[in-house]
């Protein structure tokens, strides 16, 4: 089947550049997910996407499959192809060489040390560029990394699991598998695509979590796991007054963790420490949202209990929540989902509920927060 070089050809191609893109959606951490897609005379000639970082980008190995075909064909791109030497040489450069007609890319890369300067490169050598198509589309491929580069911060999704009567756990703390295999699979798949995973001392003391990407629970194709499990996420505990235990599951685990303390606390435990300024509110969140920004961490999945949750959401630092809800009743004694303790109508946080669907048995609710 073949498409005409029209807007509506366009769509069709960087449509499928974005599908190839969602492929790399655990493996390519720093770096954005991109699909590429050439095309001449109405035929797909090539393909690729960004598997992981250090390894080919996505224009590099459409071109690789396109070979000589390449010459004089469209490049359908879902982000602006790198004019810098990093771990890869320039994209652009690569597209140039290979004699490519004409570049269509869904939207500018938000990198400070390529924005624009791609296009500039392409043009100076005579290739026609169109931007813009499926922008939309594109940027929500990349939430961490298009927010990093535009402010400093990563973006944070705040992940909850609670009972239709909004519970969390019961007054003893009790609260592992309220909710189904199903969510637990889910969640599983929300750790492979993050950068790190933030979590409270009180969370590690109540149910000793190892907050580990568990390859078997993945439920992916079996090549694309082995990828997910070799990179686990940054575990980061927010532990103000140094309370870990030396024998936690989570400091047992392959991959980093980073105990936060305020200044001042001294920990005895072969783990590095962050230290951070303490107020009433807790340790400064602000803080460490920048510092794991400034060590590359796109996005950072909270997972934690009532009081943590209920800062982060408070001080207005949650980009997404996605509430798991398991279909049953846990009573007015359990815990809140989140501790705000609100005293007037006039308090309430309002939520747009962006997607709900059904995870095996429970519902599954992504949420953002209205100003």
């Amino acid at each position: 089947m073949t498409h005409p070089d029209t807007e509506q050809s366009h769509g069709y191609y960087m449509a499928r550049a974005i599908t190839l893109a969602k492929r790399g959606l655990y493996t390519t951490d720093p770096n954005p997910r991109v699909g590429c897609v050439l095309v001449k005379d109405g035929v797909i000639v090539g393909e690729g996407y960004h598997v992981r970082a250090g390894e080919g980008h996505a224009e590099v190995n459409a071109l690789a499959q396109a070979q000589e075909q390449a010459q004089g064909a469209t490049a359908y791109v879902t982000l602006e192809p790198c004019s810098h030497f990093g771990r890869t040489p320039p994209c652009s450069d690569g597209l140039i060489k290979a004699g490519v007609a004409k570049v269509v890319c869904a939207m500018t890369d938000p990198n400070p040390q390529v924005s624009g300067r791609g296009f500039e490169k392409l043009r100076a050598a005579g290739i026609e560029v169109i931007q813009g198509v499926l922008e939309d589309e594109a940027r929500a491929l990349n939430p961490g990394f298009v927010k990093r580069m535009e402010t400093g911060m990563p973006f944070v999704r705040l992940k909850m699991a609670s009972s239709l009567d909004g519970r969390t756990a019961m007054a003893s703390g009790e609260s592992q598998w309220i909710t189904g295999s199903g969510a637990r699979q889910d969640v599983q798949r929300l750790r492979a695509r993050s950068s790190a995973i933030v979590t409270g001392i009180e969370s590690i003391l109540m149910d000793d979590s190892a907050l580990t990407v568990r390859e078997a629970e993945l439920g992916l194709d079996k090549a694309v796991s082995e990828l997910v499990s070799q990179k686990q996420p940054l575990r980061v505990v927010l532990d103000s007054k140094g309370r870990m235990p030396q024998r936690a599951k989570i400091l047992q685990q392959p991959g980093t963790t980073i105990i936060a303390v305020k200044h001042g606390v001294q920990l005895h435990l072969p783990v590095e420490t962050l230290a951070l300024n303490h107020d009433q509110r807790g340790l400064d969140l602000d803080a460490l949202l920048k510092e794991l920004a400034f060590r590359g961490c796109n996005e950072v999945l909270v997972e934690t209990g009532a009081t943590l949750a209920g800062q982060f959401v408070a001080q207005g630092l949650v980009d997404e929540m996605v509430l798991y809800m398991a279909p049953c009743f846990m009573g007015s004694n359990a815990r809140p989902t989140l501790a705000l303790p609100f005293e007037k109508m006039s308090d309430k946080i309002n939520v747009k509920i962006k997607d709900s669907r059904m995870v095996g048995e429970d519902i599954k609710l992504t949420l953002t927060f209205q100003s």
